[in-house]
């Protein structure tokens, strides 16, 4: 459910970010409101709210007043360009400075990460029977 890492309502608004990337909610689709929330995770109305109120902040959701929140136009593109910079400013930044600490090449990186990902690619597995 949540973990104890980071606030409930950013818990919230990324899991309802992830589910509006999975398709689970489409553009121009409504969302639960704060008090269905609230309900079925069991958590204070107000942390609820104050999750759908930093997805309307960030343009993933809108209001229709008196109706409730809808995904807004193009919020997965939005939800991918955050987490794009996100990933970038967490490991790639942080990679690339200790790239240029060791004199690595951009060709001496990208070799380094097709090994890694051909080292890490699952195997096959050999018949026992053949």
């Amino acid at each position: 459910m949540f973990d104890d890492t980071r606030p409930i309502f950013q818990q919230l608004a990324d899991r309802l970010a992830d589910e509006i990337l999975r398709g689970v909610y489409r553009e121009e689709e409504q969302v639960p409101s704060t008090n269905e929330l609230a309900v079925q995770l069991r958590i204070n109305p107000a942390t609820a709210g104050k999750a759908l109120t930093l997805l309307v902040e960030r343009g993933v959701l809108y209001k229709k007043r008196g109706i409730g929140m809808f995904v807004a136009p193009n919020a997965p593109a939005i939800i991918e360009t955050e987490r794009q910079q996100a990933f970038s400013a967490r490991y790639l930044v942080p990679l690339l400075a200790e790239a240029r600490a060791l004199g690595l090449s951009p060709s001496d990186i990208i070799e380094l990460i097709e090994n890694a990902t051909s080292e890490s690619s699952p195997q096959p597995v050999k018949d026992i029977a053949s």
